[in-house]
């Protein structure tokens, strides 16, 4: 029924006692709205002792605040937001809501089945509009009330993700980031890797939601950062990583992204964001670079610029392999490039069949994984034969 309805039922003498039939029904309505949501609802059995209480308290100021409506229609409120005053803000994240929805309507059902016992005959078709007039207000009501606190806990997120890929970026998690990467969602299933590129210009709310969407359905897990005009996406998960970045690529602005080493766990993150970061900064060295090109791909230009990490991974991951692996696999590698990487000439420098020097090269791409014959790849070898020398050379001179 309407408002004008309500407001001429409280004039009169029945009304009045509907009102008082009402506040005194008050405990028993909602000791019937409780009762029923024990037996009839799974996900209230679910929740914590607490939270049930707090429950209670919502649908017995619901109730009283439906009755204060009743008596007075046009100073009373169906602000859902006044209901939930009774209960903390958290009960939002324990009940979503669809169980809120479901709570006012078990409620009005209560009230509806005891109307008999509360209204006089004649006023209990008007009690019972009464109630579905109020119900609905309240449902709307509650529905802004979850989409405040979805948007205040959306700019809570936001900036917590922030502060977690800054964290990662300069290398100090610290002991409560896999709470903090947990809270947002964060399983730490499989290896993680960084993604860095430039940002799409101009960068406001909408073009950052939709990037955070993207990415959000590129990989199980994502984390994303803006700083400045540089977009970074953290992405984890057992699928193929690579093809989930290659997939966000046109949410990037113009020129080369960088995707850094995969770590095994996101509090390791940093290492791949830093590689990511300097091979964005390297990028230019290599004009015929792809759209997506991997941070270790850039290890001469990384060197070039100054970067210790990647002078550190030549001699790990290349040199040193090529070293330990014995025989004249590093002999064979160095006369190759230094013939112009011509088969014939390094065998002949070699003293040795093209076959055999063939059968070496396919070993060095078994042992360290790249290929010599390959034009960038053997560049790459090159540059960590000449780094590993100088190594060797720097502490030949401190030895003596």
């Amino acid at each position: 029924m309407g408002a004008t309805t309500a407001r001429n039922l409280t004039t009169d003498g029945g009304s009045s006692d509907v009102v008082r039939r009402l506040r005194g029904g008050t405990d028993l309505l909602t000791s019937a709205a409780l009762k029923r949501l024990d037996g009839e609802v799974p996900w209230y059995g679910e929740l914590a002792a607490e939270d049930r209480s707090w429950i209670g308290l919502v649908a017995q100021s619901g109730i009283a605040a439906f009755i204060a409506w009743y008596e007075r229609p046009s100073t009373a409120t169906y602000n859902a937001g006044e209901i939930f005053r009774a209960a903390p803000p958290e009960l939002t994240r324990s009940i979503s809501l669809q169980h809120t929805l479901q709570l006012v309507r078990l409620v009005v059902e209560v009230v509806e089945d005891n109307a008999v016992q509360l209204a006089a005959p004649g006023q209990q078709a008007d009690l019972r509009d009464a109630v579905l007039r109020y119900s609905r207000e309240v449902a709307f009501s509650a529905a802004e009330v979850y989409a405040r606190a979805a948007e205040a806990r959306g700019a809570w997120d936001a900036r917590l993700e922030a502060l977690v890929v800054d964290s990662l970026l300069r290398g100090d998690p610290d002991a409560s980031m896999r709470s903090r990467v947990s809270a947002l969602g964060w399983t730490g299933r499989g290896p993680t890797v960084v993604m860095v590129g430039a940002m799409q210009q101009p960068v406001d709310e909408r073009r950052t939601a939709e990037i955070r969407r993207a990415c959000r359905r590129a990989a199980t897990d994502v984390l994303v950062g803006i700083q400045g005009d540089r977009l970074m996406v953290v992405l984890g998960g057992d699928e193929d990583l690579r093809a989930a970045a290659e997939t966000l690529l046109p949410r990037f602005g113009a020129g080369t992204v960088v995707l850094g080493p995969a770590v095994n766990d996101v509090v390791d993150a940093g290492r791949s964001a830093r590689a990511a970061l300097a091979g964005l900064l390297a990028a230019p060295a290599w004009p015929d670079a792809p759209r997506l090109v991997g941070a270790d791909e850039l290890l001469p230009e990384r060197m070039l610029n100054g970067d210790t990490l990647a002078r550190r991974t030549l001699l790990t991951e290349l040199y040193r392999p090529l070293t330990a692996a014995g025989g004249p696999l590093l002999e064979t590698l160095a006369e190759y490039v230094a013939q112009g990487r011509s088969l014939e000439a390094a065998a002949r420098a070699l003293y040795v069949h093209p076959n055999t020097v063939r059968y070496r090269l396919r070993r060095i791409a078994q042992v360290v994984g790249w290929d010599p014959t390959d034009s960038r790849e053997g560049f790459v070898l090159q540059i960590a034969v000449a780094v590993g020398r100088l190594a060797e050379q720097g502490a030949a001179h401190h030895g003596t």
